[in-house]
């Protein structure tokens, strides 16, 4: 969902009370003044809370133009994710079937993939290609739960490239990390829900210097939207507290495979000699039969 169809639903609901029933209205009061934990509920416990039937409550969501509940449960999901608290997204799937955790988590990340692929947008992936490659110097930053994200990112595109730094939570802050950046760099910033304020912040500052932005997030309603020339959007629908970065991942593996592809001979030589080197020092466990 985007920014606009985010204050359409707002809107929807604080003027609902001019077009819906006196149920109905109670219920779009409370969602207005309650969405942090409408959020959590399902369609027979908002009933109960407000006091009206849980079919009153599937035909309020119908009457706003949802197929059902859970469409309109996933707007406002959507609509808040980013400022949820750790136990509210513990919350939200606590009362899942042990049995059916699996199932459920692993479907989600494969939902969260397709969705990515379909709403990819392939000029912006093409863009940042472009951006990647002529940048003097690459800065790749995740903090906290993106920080292995971003490390996984750099390691790859080190085989690549030689002027790549990761930027990430450490010994020195992340401004000493960004001291030197500055026109014709590039600051590839990825960050989830919850966003970390020092990710917007470090991002600024980048800018600020008069290096380029790329945002690798989770969509429009990401801060990391609006602070980037080129964002990248991969679905991260969370499955209880855990962050799920499946999509994330895949999408930086095509980024990789694209930029490997565009820079074939260079990388082809770098493996060359790094296998001597691999071999040299047994890096890697020998072939079977040597």
């Amino acid at each position: 969902m985007n920014s606009d169809n985010a204050q359409e639903l707002i809107q929807r609901l604080n003027q609902s009370g001019k077009k819906l029933s006196k149920s109905h209205r109670r219920i779009a009061e409370c969602i207005v003044m309650h969405y942090d934990k409408v959020v959590f509920m399902t369609a027979s416990k908002l009933g109960e809370y407000v006091g009206v039937s849980e079919s009153t409550v599937v035909r309020f969501a119908a009457a706003l133009g949802y197929s059902g509940y859970p469409q309109l449960q996933k707007a406002l999901q959507e609509l808040i994710r980013h400022r949820l608290t750790a136990s509210q997204r513990f919350e939200m799937t606590s009362d899942m079937d042990h049995a059916q955790v699996l199932n459920k988590v692993l479907k989600a990340d494969i939902q969260n993939i397709r969705s990515t692929l379909d709403e990819l947008d392939i000029n912006a992936f093409e863009n940042a290609i472009d951006s990647i490659i002529q940048a003097r110097q690459i800065y790749v930053m995740g903090l906290r739960a993106s920080a292995p994200i971003a490390e996984f990112f750099v390691h790859y595109l080190k085989f690549i490239f030689p002027n790549v730094q990761v930027v990430t939570s450490g010994v020195s802050d992340v401004f000493e990390q960004l001291s030197r950046i500055g026109e014709g760099d590039l600051l590839i910033g990825l960050s989830f829900p919850r966003y970390t304020k020092r990710t917007i912040e470090a991002m600024e500052f980048a800018r600020s210097q008069g290096a380029k932005l790329i945002a690798i997030t989770d969509g429009p309603l990401s801060p990391l939207y609006q602070a980037a020339e080129i964002c990248l959007i991969a679905k991260s629908d969370m499955a209880s507290f855990v962050d799920s970065f499946a999509a994330p991942l895949s999408l930086i593996n095509a980024l990789i495979v694209a930029l490997g592809q565009r820079r074939r001979r260079e990388v082809s030589d770098y493996f060359q000699g790094m296998e001597e080197i691999w071999g040299k020092y047994d890096v890697y466990l020998a072939k079977s039969g040597e």
